[in-house]
C-alpha cells in the first residue's frame, strides 16, 4: 500500500514547534514579572479570544484561500448576541404594549420581503422579464417607505419609553453559542452572494458588509443603545467582586483555553480527514477538483461559514470579558488587521502556528505601548535641559507606537518568513 510522503519527515522531532512554545512561554513569564499577575492574566484572556478569531480566519484563508476582510463584522455580531442574551430583562419594555407593536412591525417587514420576492417570480405567470423587474423595483421602493415609517414609529416609542428592548437574562454561554450561529447564518447569506468573487474583490465585499453590520448596530439605539453602550455584561465565571481580579480572570482564561483546545482538536481531525483534503485540493486547483466531481461551491461555502462561526464565538467571548458592548469599539485595525497579522505570523493553514502567532502578536501589541512610554521617559530624562528631545504628549506618542511596531513586524515576517513561523505542512501522496 502506498503511504503518504511529505517534504518533511512526518516523524521528525518537532524542534521548531518546541522552540517557539518555549520562547512564547518565556515572553509570557516576562510580562508577568514586569506587569503583574492581574494585568498579565487579562492580556492572556484577550489573546485567547483573539486566537479563536485567528483560527476562524486561518481556515478560510489557509485552508480554502478565501481572504475575508470583514472579521470585524462577525466579531460584532458575536458581541451583540453576548449582550442581548446575558443582559437582564428590561421590565419597562416587556411590561408595556411595545413588544406587540414591535412584533407587528417586524411582521410587516417579513410581509414586504415576501411580496417583493413574489414580484421577482412574476415571469413564471407569463409576465415579461423587463416588466417583472420594473414591478419588483417599484414595489420594493413603495413597501420600503411604508415599512420604514412604521418601524421608525415603534422604535422611537421604545427609545423614549424604555431606552432599549434590553436582554433576555440567560446564561452567558447561551449568547456565545447563538453568537456563533448568527455569525454563521450571516456568513451563509454572504457566501451565496460573494464567494463567486476572487481575491481582492472578495476582501472588498466582506469589508463593506462588515461596515454595514457595524453601522446598523451603531444606529439601532432601540436594539443596542448605540453609542450609549451597554454595560456591565455578566461573565460565565464568578466576577472580580466575588473572588478577586486575578482569580476571576484566571477562571475566564481556563474557559477560553478549553474552548481553544476543543476547536484545535476538531480542526486537526477535519484537516487530516477527506473533507480537509478536498478543501485543500479546491484551494490549489479548483478546475481539477470540479473535474473530479467535487462540489466546489458547496465546499467553499462550508469553510466560509465555519470560519464565521468561530469569529462569532470569539467575538462573543471577547465582548463578555470586556464587560461592555460598544458598537463603535469594533475597529478594522483591532479586529481585522490585527487578526490578519496573527495568521500571517503564525502560518496560514497551520492551527498551532496560528495560536502561537495570535498570542505572540497580542503580547507585542499590548506591550509596545508601555515599553515605548518607558523608552520615551528615559530619553526625556537624558535630554532634560538640552532641548534635543521633547517629552510632551508622550502617552499619545507611545500609543501610536503600536501601529509602528506591528507594521515593522509584518514587514520582517513577509521578508524573512513569508509562510509564517510554522508553515503549513504539505503532504504529497504517491
Amino acid at each position: 500500500m502506498n503511504k503518504p510522503a511529505s517534504a518533511e519527515n512526518p516523524s521528525r522531532f518537532p524542534l521548531r514547534e518546541l522552540v517557539l512554545c518555549v520562547a512564547l512561554a518565556a515572553a509570557v513569564l516576562g510580562v508577568y514579572a514586569l506587569m503583574g499577575a492581574a494585568y498579565s492574566t487579562r492580556m492572556l484572556v484577550e489573546a485567547a479570544c483573539y486566537a479563536i478569531l485567528a483560527l476562524g480566519l486561518t481556515i478560510q484563508w489557509g485552508y480554502a484561500g478565501q481572504f475575508n476582510a470583514g472579521v470585524m463584522g462577525f466579531v460584532a455580531l458575536g458581541g451583540f448576541c453576548a449582550m442581548t442574551f446575558s443582559v437582564p430583562v428590561n421590565e419597562a419594555f416587556w411590561a408595556s404594549e411595545l413588544p406587540f407593536d414591535l412584533a407587528l412591525a417586524l411582521l410587516y417587514v417579513v410581509g414586504a420581503i415576501a411580496l417583493v420576492w413574489g414580484a421577482t417570480r412574476l415571469d413564471r405567470l407569463g409576465v415579461p422579464k423587463r416588466l417583472r423587474t420594473v414591478i419588483a423595483i417599484l414595489l420594493a421602493l413603495v413597501l420600503y417607505l411604508v415599512v420604514i415609517s412604521i418601524l421608525r414609529g415603534v422604535t422611537g416609542e421604545i427609545q423614549s419609553r424604555a431606552g432599549f428592548i434590553g436582554g433576555l437574562g440567560l446564561p452567558t454561554g447561551v449568547g456565545w453559542i447563538v453568537g456563533g450561529a448568527l455569525a454563521g447564518g450571516v456568513g451563509y447569506f454572504i457566501g451565496h452572494i460573494c464567494l463567486g468573487l476572487r481575491s481582492d474583490y472578495l476582501a472588498i465585499a466582506t469589508l463593506g458588509i462588515a461596515e454595514i453590520i457595524k453601522a446598523f448596530l451603531k444606529n439601532s439605539d432601540w436594539l443596542t443603545r448605540g453609542t450609549a453602550t451597554v454595560s456591565p455584561l455578566p461573565w460565565p465565571t464568578p466576577g472580580p467582586g466575588e473572588v478577586g481580579f486575578v482569580m476571576a480572570r484566571s477562571l475566564y482564561l481556563a474557559i477560553t483555553v478549553v474552548m481553544i483546545a476543543v476547536i484545535f482538536f476538531l480542526l486537526h481531525r477535519a484537516y487530516h480527514a477527506a473533507w480537509g483534503r478536498t478543501i485543500r485540493a479546491i484551494r490549489d486547483n479548483e478546475v481539477s477538483s470540479a473535474a473530479m466531481g467535487k462540489d466546489v461551491n458547496r465546499r467553499r461555502l462550508q469553510i466560509f461559514v465555519l470560519g464565521c462561526i468561530l469569529m462569532g464565538i470569539g467575538g462573543a467571548a471577547l465582548t463578555s470579558f470586556n464587560s461592555i458592548f460598544d458598537p463603535q469599539g469594533y475597529l478594522p485595525l483591532n479586529h481585522t488587521f490585527l487578526v490578519l497579522v496573527m495568521v500571517i505570523l503564525g502560518g496560514p493553514g497551520n492551527n498551532l502556528g496560528t495560536i502561537i502567532g495570535a498570542v505572540l502578536v497580542y503580547i507585542i501589541w499590548i506591550m509596545s505601548e508601555p515599553l515605548a512610554l518607558g523608552l520615551m521617559q528615559l530619553l526625556a530624562s537624558l535630554g532634560e535641559g538640552s532641548g534635543w528631545f521633547s517629552g510632551a504628549d508622550m502617552q499619545s506618542r507611545a500609543l501610536q507606537a503600536r501601529v509602528l511596531v506591528i507594521g515593522l513586524l509584518i514587514t520582517l515576517v513577509l521578508r524573512f518568513a513569508p509562510k509564517g513561523l510554522l508553515p503549513e505542512k504539505i503532504h504529497h501522496y504517491r
